[in-house]
């Protein structure tokens, strides 16, 4: 009898121990989220409270995307494997001075740091000698599509730069990590540029690849796009060659005559 007692008193033990350690293990889980979400909640709080924590982790977002950069596929044939390891950031003083004064001046109309729009500045004349298409009219499309924002998202899923479909260029930034590459600024400026360079290729003209352009990174109007994009490719253009003819001038000892650049 006593041991019959004592083996039931040993399976309720048993039990209860069992049921007092779920219930534990439970609780301590439902605290643990909640930490958790405490935490997701006061990190979110502090970045929208201190501006320079926002710039921070996007540097960290930035640097992450330029290690997740393999090997470069072809751009038009090839593309310099040494391109893919270039900063997004660059000085001034290795620019020429066309390129320094539509830098200054994207720099002021756009909000955006000189660095690292002189990057994409170099970045957009090198390709545009690769792919026969003015640098301008890159900087021009990445000046509508996003106004130099390299994390702009677009209604119908355009990303980045010149707003790139994911989906539609899955092959194209395989090779650069995958879809984040998108935010990336010099992989979105090549995926685009060479984007916009087939259109050109098979539709024939300029304006008929711009409206196809639009269409695939959501833009409303395509005629209204095809107008901004040109005119902001003629002012471009303008401060490119009035920095050009400036120079001859000074060279040749005349008066220079530069472009009005607003500051």
């Amino acid at each position: 009898m006593t041991a019959t007692l004592t083996w039931t008193h040993l399976k309720r033990l048993v039990s209860t121990l069992a049921c007092d350690v779920r219930e534990g293990f439970v609780e301590i889980t439902r605290h643990s989220l909640a930490v958790i979400g405490l935490a997701v909640v006061g990190m979110m709080l502090t970045l929208l409270a201190r501006p320079g924590l926002q710039q921070q982790a996007s540097e960290t977002l930035m640097g992450w995307l330029e290690l997740r950069q393999v090997a470069q596929t072809a751009f038009v044939e090839t593309i310099t494997p040494s391109a893919a390891a270039r900063s997004t950031a660059a000085p001034m003083q290795d620019l020429s001075s066309d390129q320094v004064a539509v830098t200054r001046w994207l720099s002021s109309k756009y909000k955006v740091s000189p660095e690292p729009l002189a990057a994409l500045v170099a970045e957009a004349w090198a390709l545009g000698e690769r792919s026969q298409i003015a640098p301008t009219l890159i900087l021009a499309v990445m000046a509508i599509e996003s106004r130099f924002n390299p994390f702009a998202s677009g209604s119908q899923g355009g990303l980045g730069l010149m707003q790139i479909e994911p989906e539609a260029q899955t092959g194209a930034l395989s090779s650069f990590g995958g879809r984040l590459a998108a935010f990336d600024p010099l992989t979105n400026l090549r995926v685009g540029t060479r984007l916009l360079q087939g259109l050109i290729h098979d539709t024939g003209t300029l304006e008929d690849a711009l409206r196809q352009y639009a269409q695939a990174s959501g833009q409303g109007n395509n005629n209204q796009y095809v107008d901004r994009v040109l005119a902001e490719q003629k002012l471009l253009d303008n401060i490119s060659k009035g920095q050009k003819t400036a120079l001859s001038n000074r060279n040749h000892g005349g008066l220079p005559k530069f472009p009005e650049i607003q500051m």
